[in-house]
């Protein structure tokens, strides 16, 4: 008997846009609520808050964390790391905050990078490793500052540092024996990762099988609608057992296959709780986001459901640069309709507006307002 072809749920982008920002919780103010629990129940609910270097404005994991708790503090996430130990740092697809309670599934990645190192920061030998353990355990938590015995070097790498021993501290915490267990802007606190957590016995270390699960799980919590390049965005080699995972749960019926307007060709799937028509944004809701931000990181698909392109021209020559150096995307409800080039002056305490780009022809008076005062609003955050 033939079997009936598998019926595909057509979305149009506006229906894709809104169940995507609700997942995101940029489709209200206060999602999670405010002070330090929503801190914490914001990095549980995203599963990870990426980590950047960049400066001009707020580092981006504060910027992202604001985006989605109006009061934010900066002390909050510091006291989740430290003092809760709620969150962790570790690398996703970056160096990113991750909740403590996903611990388990990056003990094998550590366990794999003892045995073959392979971040570009990471050298030197166990015997190395090994003698630098034994003065964390012996003295206590450090900084690369408390080292200064090292005879430096030439950078072999952009980011390098010419102190061999930030590369030692660099491999002991990918290989899962340090933790990072505070942070001052750049400045990383390493200490043994059994004495921050308080550990007799460690966590059981996930399976493979549990792992593509725990992603799965944690991109259609996160976006709602996924595809296999959102789930594994940078991680191509997890695509297959996620796929398979895939494949199981449609046949059960706990997730629905989805076709997107003007990407009916690219297989995307939801559960079908998630599907249940979502209200427009009030496009009263203005952010300013981060180009770190979960909503902006994968731009093919930021490209698909909101029809904005957007490049990171920070390492883009000046004369080829279209939105300007640092350019962060304006979210109005469920439309970009702006991106502007911000930078902090903290000895003028001023936000200045190096370039303002409106992608919408005719912005309204009242749209012009709501950015405005959302703007203001951003600045007190900036320098506060």
């Amino acid at each position: 008997m033939a079997t009936r072809p598998r019926r595909i749920l057509k979305l149009d982008k506006a229906q894709a846009r809104r169940i995507w920002l609700k997942a995101q919780k940029l489709d209200a103010r206060e999602p999670f609520g405010s002070g330090l629990e929503a801190t914490a129940a914001a990095t549980a609910h995203l599963g990870y808050v990426q980590i950047d270097t960049i400066n001009v404005v707020e580092r981006c994991h504060h910027h992202i964390l604001y985006s989605r708790i109006p009061d934010y503090r900066r002390d909050d996430l510091a006291q989740a790391q430290s003092r809760d130990r709620s969150v962790f740092e570790y690398w996703t697809h970056a160096l990113s905050y991750v909740p403590t309670a996903d611990l388990r599934y990056f003990l094998p990645a550590m366990k794999a990078h003892r045995a073959e190192p392979k971040r570009w920061a990471s050298v030197g030998g166990r015997e190395e490793t090994r003698k630098l353990l034994r003065r964390i355990r012996k003295d206590g938590a450090l900084t690369i500052r408390d080292i200064d015995t090292d005879v430096l070097v030439e950078k072999t790498h952009l980011w390098a540092s010419k102190k061999p021993s930030k590369g030692l501290l660099e491999r002991a915490f990918y290989d899962g024996e340090l933790v990072i267990s505070a942070r001052s802007g750049m400045l990383k606190t390493y200490e043994l990762m059994d004495r921050h957590f308080g550990w007799e016995k460690r966590p059981t270390p996930a399976s493979e099988r549990q792992i593509a699960a725990y992603k799965l799980d944690r991109a259609l919590q996160a976006q709602g609608i996924v595809s296999l390049d959102s789930i594994c965005h940078l991680d191509a080699p997890s695509k297959k057992a996620v796929g398979e995972l895939i494949a199981g749960r449609v046949r059960r019926k706990e997730l629905v296959p989805v076709a997107i307007e003007g990407a009916e060709k690219t297989p995307h799937w939801a559960r079908p709780e998630t599907l249940e028509p979502v209200a427009p944004s009030d496009e009263g809701l203005v952010h300013i986001l981060s180009p770190f931000d979960p909503l902006i990181i994968q731009r093919k698909r930021l490209k698909l459901f909101f029809g904005y392109d957007h490049i990171f021209e920070a390492y883009l020559p000046k004369e080829k640069r279209v939105f300007g150096y640092f350019g962060l995307p304006v979210l109005a409800g469920d439309r970009i309709v702006a991106v502007a080039d911000l930078k902090t002056d903290r000895a003028a305490r001023k936000l200045l507006v190096q370039q303002w780009t409106w992608l919408e022809p005719e912005p309204s008076a009242e749209l012009r307002r709501q950015v405005d005062e959302e703007m203001q609003r951003f600045e007190r955050f900036q320098l506060g």
